[in-house]
């Protein structure tokens, strides 16, 4: 899948493929966060984007004979149009996505390539209920191209709305067939180590505006409240606020990692140094390893605030398929602890987890190498990797990781003859023997080492 991006904050044109490892990395104020919250956003609302008309005829069967069969066959040319369209009305509504002014996106475009058709291989059921027992039932059995919508016996069929029933078949086509090219995401935004107290300011805004609606004379207009000024957030920023204020809720799922994987948990737990839990009003704490002390998020460290919400996905959301979006992992974090997530993130990698990161942090670029580096059928190798520590479960394939650099550079814009300087996201080199060329942490590191050494040889030369 190839994400095309234009006109987006400081990215002029710029695309990307999404791989099992995506990172972005380049220097402040280059679009990197531009480019991972268009791209959550569109992986949070894909469904609500999609337009597929249901014929009449369809309803009319199923309300008459109580079930109706659909083939999905008659879809599959016009994937291509549907998302296009999708993408189109996406990028009309990306100043909401971001909470900003819509004259900052009214040239902004977001495009998506998907790499094949959708297979239809996947099996599908949804059932719809009312309060008090279910009315029928959307399936697709594995491999069929079938969706058979059925009324369950007894259930009176005419008292729900043929709108009602168009969108729920409309939105359950949508979902056969792009399902397999979208993954569920969950992020973990920038923001997140004051996502704590934007949960608490937003539930003080909330009973501020009941109170004054409470506090309003009989004669007063109730609208006036709508032109006071309420702090709107970015999306990603919204959503790890709303995760940390269902943590109660939340801690009550088992996600697949703590099912399958408990091991990723307990490194996990060796990267914070000890646990999370979460009290009966929802109160998130820290206890630390061998201690018995409890620490509020606002007594806890800024590292153990950073991963958070990260922990808590783990422990209870994390499902196969997902993809897992951080900005800045490093965030607070000691070089060795950036390490360690590093390794972390080649575990849920090897599980069937997609990650997608933005970062600054050359550790975590150069600890990744060296995954991908020591994943071959060398007994040198293999000795290195069992002398340093490192398991299996943390090399990693090169082919399945793309990297791109936020950068100013000659690109060639759509509709234009000669390459411009702008700023876009540039395709990193993967060498399967030597890793990432993260030029961007390089010429970095090159230029101290060169102020380094010219020190160094003066005070020899006096």
């Amino acid at each position: 899948m190839k994400i095309k991006l234009k006109e987006l904050g400081s990215l002029k044109q710029a695309e990307f493929e999404l791989g099992e490892l995506s990172i972005i990395c380049g220097q402040n104020n280059t679009g990197k966060t531009y480019a991972t919250y268009a791209l959550f956003g569109f992986l949070q609302r894909w469904k609500n984007l999609f337009e597929i008309n249901i014929k009449s005829s369809i309803i009319k069967t199923l309300l008459n004979d109580g079930t109706v069969s659909i083939d999905l066959n008659q879809y599959l040319s016009h994937t291509n149009k549907l998302l296009t369209e999708a993408c189109k009305r996406y990028s009309e509504s990306l100043a909401t996505i971001f909470a900003a002014s819509e004259k900052h996106f009214s040239n902004s475009q977001f495009e998506i390539q998907l790499d094949k058709q959708p297979s239809l291989t996947h099996a599908f059921e949804l059932k719809i209920r009312s309060e008090n027992a279910e009315l029928f039932t959307l399936t697709k059995a594995e491999h069929s191209t079938k969706l058979i919508i059925a009324f369950l016996v007894g259930v009176e069929k005419n008292t729900l709305p043929t709108q009602v029933i168009k969108d729920i078949i409309s939105k359950a086509v949508i979902e056969t067939l792009f399902t397999e090219f979208f993954p569920n995401p969950f992020i973990s935004s920038i923001e997140r180590t004051g996502a704590v107290i934007f949960s608490n300011e937003l539930d003080f805004s909330r009973n501020r505006l009941l109170k004054e609606m409470h506090n309003l004379g009989k004669d007063a207009d109730p609208r006036e409240l709508l032109f006071k000024s309420y702090q709107d957030y970015a999306l990603p920023v919204e959503q790890n606020v709303d995760f940390i204020r269902n943590l109660k809720k939340i801690s009550k799922k088992t996600s697949y990692i703590a099912e399958h994987h408990p091991d990723i948990l307990t490194a996990f737990a060796h990267i914070i140094g000890g646990e999370y839990t979460v009290s009966d009003n929802g109160e998130a704490y820290f206890k630390p390893k061998k201690s018995k002390t409890k620490l509020s998020m606002d007594e806890s460290s800024s590292s153990i605030r950073s991963l958070l919400d990260i922990g808590f996905y783990l422990h209870h959301e994390a499902q196969k398929g997902d993809l897992l979006i951080v900005d800045e992992p490093e965030l607070s974090l000691h070089p060795e602890n950036q390490r360690r997530v590093a390794r972390l993130f080649a575990r849920l990698i090897n599980i069937g987890i997609k990650v997608f990161i933005t970062t600054h942090s050359d550790y975590i670029v150069k600890e990744i190498n060296t995954l991908i580096m020591l994943n071959h059928d060398s007994d040198y190798l293999k000795r290195i990797a069992t002398d340093e520590g490192y398991q299996a479960n943390e090399l990693l394939n090169a082919e399945p990781i793309k990297v791109y650099i936020a950068e100013e550079a000659l690109i060639k814009l759509d509709g234009k003859k000669r390459r411009s300087r702008c700023h876009s996201l540039i395709a990193a080199r993967i060498d399967p023997e030597l890793g990432i060329e993260a030029r961007s942490f390089d010429n970095t590191i090159d230029t101290m080492n060169r102020i380094q050494e010219a020190i160094f040889w003066r005070d020899v030369d006096e």
